[in-house]
């Protein structure tokens, strides 16, 4: 449905809904995974769905990338029903008072883009102004957890009953065995300091005299100079030949499957759907107590413990590798945790109610 910028349809089909995504919708990150399985979802109940890509710099657009933002919305019919991604909404500080005047907008956020690890406290705070002005002109805000839902209310001023809760759904999965010898720690994630990776492998470093090989798979190009230091720290520790670095994969189930113990030590997730995956397979699963991990991972299915704290997470880990019955009832734990995830299709079926209110 591309037409040239600058030109609309004055009314819009019946039952259809303008996606809006920023970037390269293909990649294996959890945010645009959930939008995919919405563009997937959505049809079956009634919704014809239009996919607006946006230009990949959010949320720092080039004056260029701005341009090409408001091109895109200008081409929509008026009145359209838009559903924002939240990378990009987040950001439309500027555009959003004109675009909300011509059509109904849909905020999707998995976490406010001022809670990614890594930003200045001078970009933070923009990024909170930005995304606060910009959600003042949603109409409404679908939110892929409670705890992003609570975050947008107390410190973005959304009123609550402008916001709607639509966890991430989860795929029935067959349960992983989880007792190879070594035990396989798998971490799957991209590569970047939100993830981390970096308390992991500290505190493999104080895991040397067990017996175990780890598993960090993810886009490993986000950030080049990160994995970089990653792999170098590992090196250093000696943990070369034990910790491999597998890059982004196209079979996360098979690498689920073959796992004993999911180790995400994550400084905060908007949901976590890596989690919720390991869940789904029956792993014994580990995070932090940060963001809405907890909401996600039971603690007797693994282990919550406190962000940025390498003993911490070294002594959770080296639980479950030395004691099979604490292993064994992590693992009934997580399976059980995982059979109640909702579906995709309670996830389509929530927003899809968000949207038929706006009709």
């Amino acid at each position: 449905m591309s037409r040239a910028p600058g030109t609309r349809r004055l009314c819009d089909v019946a039952g259809t809904v303008h996606f809006a995504i920023p970037g390269n919708l293909s990649l294996p990150t959890g945010g645009y995974g959930y939008d995919r399985r919405l563009i997937a979802g959505l049809p079956s109940l009634g919704w014809q769905v239009n996919t607006v890509p946006l230009p990949a710099g959010y949320p720092f657009l080039s004056h260029a990338e701005r341009q090409a933002t408001k091109d895109a919305f200008d081409s929509l019919p008026d009145d359209a029903i838009v559903l924002v991604d939240g990378l990009a909404f987040g950001a439309m500080d500027e555009l959003a008072p004109a675009l909300s005047a011509r059509l109904r907008l849909v905020a999707l956020v998995h976490h406010p883009l001022a809670d990614e690890t890594g930003l200045t406290a001078a970009e933070a705070e923009a990024l909170k102004a930005s995304e606060r002005a910009a959600l003042a002109h949603a109409r409404a805000v679908v939110c892929t957890s409670g705890a992003t839902a609570r975050r947008l209310a107390a410190g973005f001023s959304v009123p609550p009953e402008r916001i709607t809760v639509a966890l991430p759904g989860t795929d029935l999965k067959p349960r992983a065995p989880a007792n190879g010898s070594p035990s396989v720690l798998l971490s799957v994630g991209a590569l970047v300091p939100r993830k981390g990776h970096d308390v992991l492998i500290e505190a493999l470093g104080h895991l040397r005299h067990l017996d175990w090989t780890a598993r960090l798979v993810g886009a490993d190009d986000r950030d080049p100079e990160w994995t970089r230091r990653l792999k170098s720290r590992a090196a250093g520790l000696g943990l070369a030949g034990r910790v491999a670095f597998a890059g982004a994969v196209a079979d996360a189930d098979a690498e689920l499957a073959s796992a004993d113990i999911f180790v995400l030590p994550s400084r905060h997730e908007g949901y976590g759907m890596a989690y919720a995956e390991a869940l789904a397979h029956g792993l014994p699963t580990i995070g932090c107590r940060a963001g809405a991990v907890p909401d996600v991972v039971p603690e007797k299915a693994g282990a919550l413990v406190p962000p940025n704290d390498p003993s911490a997470l070294a002594g959770a880990i080296a639980r479950l590798l030395t004691d099979p019955e604490a292993h064994r009832q992590a693992a009934d734990a997580a399976w059980a945790a995982g059979q109640a995830l909702p579906t995709w299709q309670d996830t389509a079926g929530i927003v899809a109610g968000v949207l038929e209110r706006l009709q």
